[in-house]
């Protein structure tokens, strides 16, 4: 994985989460992210990480392989790995990318992997969501109408 993101052109931008059922919100972040960048690394939630983070015990519906593939199909991401911690600290610490972005609803001086990427002279950023698109409405939407 660090051989193959040497290998990626800087600067190097680095995201992840669950992304189990792929939207218009997901895709319109990920652009934004890849426009920050040179490039785009994307760290998916393992199915157990999935399980702990509480979205509820059938989560997720795609499973990290299915989830890994649709992913690296999109033309903003580079590179995709997985990680099966809570966080994707290690991961970053490893990688060392020049920026981490998240998505709007995290406060990014709260989170630790922040702290990380300071630590080496990187950069984090909060990308603000697009109103109207999440997988648990649009899970919860589905199993209503069910």
């Amino acid at each position: 994985m660090v051989e193959r993101a040497a290998g990626l052109a800087r600067p190097l931008v680095f995201t992840n989460g669950v992304f189990d059922v792929l939207h218009r919100g997901h895709v319109l972040y990920l652009e934004q992210a890849r426009a920050k960048g040179g490039s785009l690394v994307l760290a998916l939630n393992t199915d157990a990480s999935t399980r702990r983070l509480g979205k509820g015990p059938d989560r997720p519906l795609n499973n990290e392989m299915d989830r890994a593939a649709v992913i690296a199909a999109l033309e903003s991401v580079d590179l995709v790995t997985w990680f099966d911690e809570d966080t994707p600290l290690a991961l970053i610490a490893e990688l060392k990318p020049d920026l981490l972005v998240k998505g709007g609803d995290y406060n990014m001086q709260r989170l630790a992997e922040t702290k990380v990427v300071q630590a080496y002279g990187g950069h984090a950023l909060a990308i603000p969501f697009v109103d109207g698109y999440s997988t648990t409405a649009l899970v919860a939407r589905i199993r209503a109408q069910s």
